[in-house]
């Protein structure tokens, strides 16, 4: 059902493949009438025209973008706008939506929940900002219905910023960058490959977008096919898919790793504009005659199967008949799997869940940006009429994405009675079920779920308190199919044998004008910003010291390790307007001692920025810095910079939330060290918190340094003034032992970035 081209493509009349080859050219001129060299193609793409656009640099090699507009959730705005004020901001420059779909309800943290809430009403209006209430809306749905225009750009601090359905250019990244976007300053990157995802053929009865998206993501992500590059749909396909159904694979492209992505559009999209009352957003766009692409997703629509990807990760995913046909075999890969993810800190089993041949699930939800849209639930009512769950262990809850669509499921055609009356539990707007903050099932359980992720606790378990449910992902209609079976997994295509008739869905914009605060772009510095007990400042970062002696204190073998592992959603977001109270947190799923030891090494560059000996503090630094001294006696008093470092294989999968380095920085690290980082914005976070994003040519089992080994960086201030990307260090043994790091391709910005400490740094040096 799905391809992978393994050599670039030509597309003709947005139709027409021609592999790329010895004789491309000649076959194109022969079917155009003209020569068209690759490089002229290849600035035919939808991407490569929005992204020229955008860009303020003349050479779009390097591509310096300003974006349209800005939105961050309130697990990231308290730190990002923290971080611009503390850098020089004086007011919003372009449209930014603060939303509040991430409340903590059901976690422990007295009024600092909505603390926050009030920190981003109150900065909303002095700076001039949108201000979406909580249960209004989650932050895509709204993005979608409110700010997506066709041919423009958007930036999110999370990961899912995904609106290329509607023609809109979204990236998700870190809070630093949002930070340089208010304060005037451009989005750097080199100009990414651009992949085509080729849509053909049309959806079979019972498959939903999940199910598409599973195909691909499953086609992709171990291989890295599109890892940080732009998704650019396109093919027949497309125009026989609901605006609803494209979205739904849209947002889920974020599990590719993949940057951005963008479709072409059509009177699909323009009607979807016009319902939503901004008909002018639309921009028609399309492929040119002949376009290039460095790579091409082949989809035949007609073979996609309902899915299901398997606990921990989107990409584990199987159609829901092959894994009824190999249960007993499937369940047992796993278990294998949960062994590395899990670290066998819990005994995890799934072949509990077998009962009579049949797997027995104890939950399902529909939630949040990929499985609250209107036909989702729709087609999940229509399912579950004239059904009941059961009185049994499953439950079934269903999240609508904004208030609007809640109304009019409500209102207009009764989905939601027919929701209820079958059991179901239909709740508000919240992102909860996508980040272990709501419906965490009990001990052992299984969920299946139409969210984004099923990453390890992110449906809300506490692994260090020996408790363990997981999550697998699946389509609306393959969980209604299950729910109307009573919780045993049933796929959609079983359920149906016609396609349901969706009703035509009607948006209410008065909802809005109602509850949430536009300042229109007008700031009001007369403002006083409401600072809650719980809201702090970024500690004080110094600056890179001539020389740099870090400690390793965690080693991850994991192929991949997720901003989940590096700091847990879930009940930790209570501390997330708190550096050094979220700090606490870091590593404490994967490796609960990493914190303690960052904090001893860290004990060491205090006593330093006091003035004092950094030995008296740490007394193992006495042996280490001896055998340093034989060789660079110029290490000491004013020079030596003294913090912690991680390794991981291949980190920074998921979240696009910065804290998953800034806890590390606030705790005193200097660096990672990875054979590979899993995401462009994971790596971005690192430079942008001063962290230096080292590679190693080492495989993972034959490192030549360990947890618990002192590394020591002599002239590392030099060598990233003098733009040296090989970094020679030494492991402190019995005597220095030499190795080499990489710094992979970073701008002129990422390295002063590192030599000030920190992006806070380096704004407030520009503005003394």
């Amino acid at each position: 059902m799905v391809k992978l081209y393994n050599q670039g493509v030509y597309l003709l009349n947005g139709s027409e493949i021609v592999p790329d080859g010895a004789d491309a050219v000649r076959e194109i001129e022969g079917k155009v009438g003209h020569v068209v060299s690759k490089e002229e193609a290849a600035k035919e793409t939808i991407a490569y025209r929005i992204l020229k656009e955008h860009n303020t640099s003349p050479d779009m090699e390097h591509l310096r973008i300003k974006f349209d507009k800005l939105t961050s959730h309130d697990i990231t705005f308290v730190g990002i706008i923290q971080t611009a004020r503390a850098s020089g901001l004086e007011r919003f420059p372009i449209p930014y939506v603060l939303t509040n779909c991430h409340n903590s309800l059901c976690a422990v943290g007295g009024t600092i929940n909505e603390d926050d809430h009030m920190f981003g009403l109150t900065c909303a209006k002095k700076y001039g900002g949108v201000y979406v209430p909580p249960h209004q809306a989650v932050i895509h749905q709204y993005a979608r219905e409110m700010l997506a225009g066709g041919g423009k750009m958007i930036l999110g601090s999370d990961s899912h910023t995904r609106y290329g359905a509607l023609g809109t250019m979204a990236i998700g990244e870190g809070g630093p960058e949002l930070v340089k976007q208010l304060l005037n300053k451009t989005y750097d990157i080199r100009m990414p490959e651009v992949i085509a995802v080729y849509l053909d053929g049309q959806p079979s009865v019972g498959v939903g977008p999940q199910d598409v998206a599973l195909a691909i993501i499953k086609a992709t992500f171990a291989n890295g096919y599109v890892n940080n590059k732009v998704m650019e749909f396109v093919g027949p396909g497309v125009e026989k898919l609901s605006a609803d159904f494209r979205i739904g694979i849209d947002v889920m492209t974020t599990e590719t790793t993949c940057l951005s992505s963008i479709w072409k559009t059509d009177a699909v999209i323009e009607e979807f504009f016009e319902i939503h009352g901004r008909k002018e957003d639309f921009e028609k766009l399309s492929p040119g005659e002949t376009a290039y692409y460095d790579g091409m997703v082949y989809v035949d629509l007609d073979k996609v199967e309902p899915m299901i990807a398997m606990p921990f990760h989107p990409s584990n995913a199987y159609t829901i008949r092959e894994l009824n046909q190999n249960l007993s075999e499937i369940l047992h890969d796993v278990e294998q799997k949960a062994l590395v993810s899990l670290g066998g800190d819990v005994n995890f089993t799934l072949q509990d869940k077998v009962r009579n041949g049949k797997l027995y699930v104890e939950q399902g939800i529909i939630a949040g940006c990929a499985g609250g849209g209107f036909e989702n639930i729709c087609a999940a009512s229509e399912i579950l009429s004239g059904c009941g769950i059961g009185a049994d262990e499953f439950t079934l809850s269903v999240y609508p994405a904004s208030t609007p669509i809640y109304m009019e499921l409500v209102v207009k055609n009764g989905a939601v009675a027919k929701l209820m009356e079958a059991g179901a539990v239909v709740k508000t707007a919240f992102c909860g079920p996508c980040f272990g903050a709501g419906d965490t099932p009990a001990d052992g359980a299984l969920s299946i779920r139409h969210s984004t992720r099923n990453f390890p606790n992110r449906e809300g378990s506490k692994l260090q308190s020996g408790q363990i449910a997981s999550v697998a992902l699946m389509d609306a209609r393959s969980i209604a199919a299950t729910a109307a079976n009573k919780g045993y997994l049933t796929s959609a295509a079983d359920m149906m044998d016609r396609e349901y008739q969706m009703p035509k869905y009607h948006f209410d914009s008065n909802i809005y004008a109602n509850r949430v605060f536009d300042s229109k772009g007008i700031a009001d510095p007369s403002v006083k910003i409401k600072l809650g007990p719980n809201i702090k400042d970024w500690p004080e970062m110094p600056p890179l010291p001539e020389h740099l002696l870090l400690k390793v204190v965690s080693e991850i073998h994991d192929p991949v390790t997720t901003t989940d592992e590096l700091i847990p959603s879930g009940e930790t977001s209570s501390y997330r307007s708190n550096p050094l109270g979220l700090a606490e947190f870091a590593l404490s799923r994967k490796d609960p001692a990493y914190v303690g030891r960052a904090k001893e090494v860290q004990k060491a560059q205090k006593a330093i920025e006091q003035g004092q000996c950094p030995l008296e503090v740490l007394e193992e630094l006495k042996d280490v810095m001896e055998v340093v001294r034989r060789r660079y006696p110029q290490a000491g008093e004013g020079t030596l910079g003294i913090g912690s470092t991680i390794f991981a294989v291949r980190p920074g999968d998921g979240s696009a939330r910065e804290q998953a380095a800034s806890c590390q920085k606030v705790l005193g690290g200097w660096a990672n060290i990875a054979e590979e980082y899993a995401t462009k914005r994971y790596r971005s976070n690192l430079i942008n918190w001063g962290m230096l994003p080292l590679l190693t040519d080492e495989k993972e089992e034959q490192l030549s340094f360990h947890n618990g080994d002192y590394i020591f960086f002599p002239d590392i201030l030099e060598k990233i003034k003098q733009k040296e990307n090989k970094i020679t260090a030494y492991i402190v043994k019995d005597d220095l032992v030499e190795v080499t790091f990489r710094l992979g391709e970073m701008t002129e910005n990422e390295r002063e970035i590192i030599q000030k400490g920190c992006l806070i740094n380096y704004y407030r040096d520009q503005n003394r």
